[in-house]
């Protein structure tokens, strides 16, 4: 729950996710192959279900605005924006490199995405994660350790692959 908590949901949503995490994990238990930890697997069930959650979240969010609203969001009451708008290849350039660090942390090991997203996207304590993934505070700092190689290497190939096209 302070997992589902942590990832944003609200208390509601959270609710929800932990119980669509347990149903899952009791459908999928007997093929369980104890190839790394109960909680790891738990979490990776977590991880999954809060996915298609928020895909499911925004499918259900109503697609038009009020022009009212919208309005008077954007600008201030002499016409002018209250944020401008992104330039075209700015925002271009920052959602593909979003894309890219998302594709290369979705391509980390479990263990490794776990430590990492806990440690860097849901700014918990060391103390903290290495109770959630029962590792010790050495082993926490291999596995992220490992996973920032990874991440650098794959962003890295990623990138250098696009300047070669």
């Amino acid at each position: 729950y302070k997992a589902a908590l942590g990832l944003g949901f609200d208390r509601h949503s959270a609710h929800d996710l932990v119980q669509n995490c347990w149903t899952t994990f009791f459908d999928v238990a007997p093929r369980f192959e104890a190839k790394s930890h109960i909680r790891t697997f738990i979490f990776g069930i977590l991880y999954n279900k809060a996915s298609e959650m928020r895909r499911e979240q925004k499918r259900a969010e109503p697609s038009g605005d009020e022009i009212e609203k919208v309005l008077n969001a954007r600008f201030d009451q002499n016409g002018n924006w209250i944020k401008p708008p992104v330039d075209a290849e700015s925002f271009l350039i920052a959602s593909e490199t979003m894309q890219l660090i998302k594709s290369c942390v979705d391509a980390l090991p479990l263990n490794q995405r776990m430590a990492f997203s806990l440690k860097e996207i849901d700014e918990r304590e060391t103390t903290e994660i290495c109770n959630i993934l029962e590792v010790t505070n050495t082993h926490l700092g291999v596995i992220l350790f490992r996973a920032r190689n990874r991440l650098r290497e794959c962003i890295e190939s990623k990138t250098n692959h696009l300047r070669k096209t």
